[in-house]
């Protein structure tokens, strides 16, 4: 990059090096400040590595029901080798915990219509996928109730747990999402809570946004600086509105955290 540089050239570049195909050619508003802002702006960024910024632009891009930008992200982030095939299937099921089944079922039917796409391309033939079974988490429902509960407490940083006296806080939230969604290997901590804090703050949930929000930045899984560029890439994906709010609970649960840290030194 030189002086010389023109945010409109160095976001043509950046746009072809994030999507791994060249940017629009049209004139129009929307595409001439995507490639001067979202791509000359925000993209290279050093808060939030590239790879990183994929698991917030994904779970934005499925969210919103926009076909050609879910194809062309999930394309990108498998075709760059940012993503593996494993992370991304990963990345659906989590997706489709926390912003819904029916939205992850199209995110999913991509997904295979993608890596279909990118072996065509290359003159190969997909792979089989890993193998499902056997499970890592136990089959004993007590021990799985018993881990989920262990899970929910380490992930959330707080030292107790929902009961198991309903269907919704038993058998889904400590039998299914934190015994068994969480702890899943497929896809890191650090990816998760990425995915997580960007589906809570286009959900507008309040709880569930300062949960996530202060149970990323208070386990150090993501800091405090990726969390303000998580906010800025949101809203480049989501939207300015929820980003405001999600920008306002980050900095509320920043000085919590702080405040916390400084009791227990």
């Amino acid at each position: 990059m030189t002086a010389s540089d023109t945010r409109a050239e160095r976001g043509r570049r950046e746009f072809a090096e994030v999507m791994t195909f060249a940017p629009p050619e049209d004139g129009s508003p929307a595409s001439a400040n995507l490639i001067d802002f979202v791509f000359a702006e925000v993209w290279p960024r050093t808060g939030l590595s590239r790879r990183d910024r994929r698991f917030v632009t994904l779970p934005c891009v499925a969210a919103a029901d926009a076909e050609g930008p879910l194809r062309d992200h999930v394309y990108a982030a498998l075709n760059s080798g940012d993503v593996s095939i494993v992370e991304m299937r990963e990345t659906v099921l989590h997706f489709a915990v926390y912003a819904g089944w029916p939205k992850a079922s199209r995110f999913n039917g991509v997904v295979d219509e993608q890596w279909d796409r990118i072996h065509r391309e290359r003159g190969l033939i997909p792979p089989a996928p890993e193998p499902l079974l056997p499970l890592t988490t136990p089959s004993d429902p007590e021990d799985r109730l018993a881990g989920g509960e262990q899970s929910f407490r380490d992930i959330n940083c707080i030292p107790f747990a929902p009961t198991r006296d309903n269907p919704y806080s038993g058998a889904g939230i400590l039998n299914f999402v934190f015994g068994e969604m969480w702890v899943r290997p497929g896809l890191g901590m650090k990816e998760r809570r990425l995915v997580t804090v960007a589906c809570v703050a286009f959900q507008d949930a309040p709880l569930p946004i300062l949960s996530h929000v202060y149970g990323a930045l208070k386990s150090r899984d993501v800091s405090f600086e990726e969390m303000d560029e998580l906010a800025l890439h949101f809203a480049a994906y989501y939207g300015w509105p929820k980003a405001s709010n999600l920008n306002q609970v980050i900095g509320e649960q920043k000085q919590r955290v702080l405040q916390e840290w400084d009791a227990e030194a």
